[in-house]
């Protein structure tokens, strides 16, 4: 019975979600666009949580001027401009493609290409390593000299 009230206790502590309810727009449907529109956008204090989950006063701010925008009559493209222009594009969740953004988007995929190649020349290479040179006469006449000759070698 102490574990369940330990357990419900340590639940009730969790965080609550970012949005405050002093933030909410009176329009549910205003509301509903302006939660979307956070959960795309990075919170650029936590950097891997959208401002919608995020506690960070930043966030709280960006919360505000997604929905002021939203309230100016701008849509939901003007929304994320407005907000890229301002803190540029690694506040959004999903960056666009273009020449700014490749490494984003291109450098993981180059990496594991590179990098197979670079697996696969070394086993390459490893797999066709010449076995063992066989003596000539002249080390074989010495290693006889050393321990004896062949025949007496391999009765033992």
């Amino acid at each position: 019975m102490k574990r369940i009230l330990f357990l419900l206790l340590m639940l009730a502590t969790t965080p609550a979600l970012g949005v405050e309810p002093a933030e909410m727009l009176d329009d549910p449907v205003l509301e509903t666009r302006a939660r979307e529109i956070g959960r795309e956008l990075r919170c650029l204090v936590c950097q891997n949580e959208s401002i919608e989950d995020s506690n960070a006063d930043f966030a709280r701010d960006l919360r505000l001027v997604v929905r002021e925008r939203l309230l100016a009559g701008d849509s939901d493209g003007q929304v994320f401009d407005y907000i890229a222009a301002r803190y540029g594009d690694f506040v959004l969740l999903q960056p666009p493609v273009k020449p700014a953004t490749w490494a984003l988007w291109f450098a993981p995929a180059a990496i594991l290409i590179v990098g197979g190649f670079i697996a696969f020349f070394y086993l390459r290479g490893r797999r066709t390593a010449p076995g063992p040179v066989p003596l000539s006469a002249a080390e074989r006449d010495r290693l006889d000299a050393l321990t004896g000759p062949a025949e007496k070698r391999d009765a033992q």
